[in-house]
């Protein structure tokens, strides 16, 4: 039964409403091991329980456990919202979800451990420059740079896992160039996902219901645009070399043609005139 009018509107959104929910719980279940750890972290920071050797050993627990369980689950999130950026509203969520969870769960997994470890020299580096060495503090700013576009590339990264066949290593190269090829994109996925993330920390119960999901949308929509841009470009410089070999074969038949026809005036001109014998 299709409602019409303000029922169907509100149908629609409740209907969402209930999607985005239920990609961001199975998101949530398949990362419990990584989310415990981090909001065992971030209780013990905010009540000032625990010492640096518990700080350093949730540290490791949190780098160990990102691989196995957020990367996969984030991809798989993605397969979903992939779905739905393309039109393709009314697949389901759990089967989908599984599905992409199921094929992806290597390459994500490979990423998350590279990710992680970047993510860790670069932290230290940071944080050994901008503290403890003040003479080298520049080195310590162009390594937060460096971290910032690492962490923007994790969108693409995710987004060309789920949306193409490649290798491991042509996804992270990929999403590396993608990341400085087109960095208008990305940076506003960038500002878009600090916003929501804002907003879940003022109203913490939306990142249960939808803030994961949300993010994960407008990176894939982001990356779906300059896909779908890049695509225009490759058809239109097609097309461009199409018509260039096109108008270089006329050209080549029309001075062929011109060639048989100076060869027929030449064998014109050096025949024999019987009627003047």
């Amino acid at each position: 039964m299709e409602f019409k009018g303000a029922m169907g509107g509100l149908y629609r959104i409740t209907e969402w409403i209930s999607r985005i929910a239920f990609s961001n719980i199975l998101w949530a279940l398949c990362s419990v091991p990584f989310l415990f750890m981090a909001v065992t972290k971030m209780i013990m920071l905010g009540s000032g329980a625990g010492g640096p050797n518990e700080q350093i050993t949730l540290n490791w627990a949190l780098g160990i456990l990102a691989p196995f369980t957020v990367f996969p689950a984030t991809a798989a999130l993605f397969t979903v919202v992939r779905k739905w950026v393309m039109g393709n509203t009314d697949v389901s969520t759990f089967r989908t979800f599984f599905q992409g969870y199921k094929e992806n769960y290597l390459k994500s997994m490979l990423g998350g451990a590279i990710y992680t470890l970047l993510f860790v020299v670069m932290y230290v580096d940071v944080t050994v420059y901008m503290t403890q060495m003040a003479n080298f503090r520049i080195v310590g700013i162009l390594m937060l740079v460096l971290m910032i576009i690492l962490f923007v590339s994790m969108f693409n990264f995710f987004s060309i896992v789920v949306h193409y066949q490649m290798t491991f290593k042509e996804v992270v190269t990929n999403s590396i160039l993608l990341t400085i090829a087109r960095p208008i994109r990305v940076f506003s996925t960038l500002i878009g996902s600090a916003v929501l993330a804002y907003i879940g920390l003022r109203y913490t119960v939306l990142y249960a219901i939808c803030i994961p999901t949300l993010i994960s949308m407008l990176a894939f929509f982001n990356f779906y645009a300059t896909y779908n841009k890049l695509q225009e470009q490759v058809e239109k410089k097609k097309q461009e070399e199409e018509l260039a070999a096109l108008e270089a074969a006329e050209r080549e038949a029309e001075d062929d043609l011109d060639d048989e026809d100076e060869d027929e005036e030449n064998d014109k001109r050096s025949r024999p005139d019987l009627t003047k014998q």
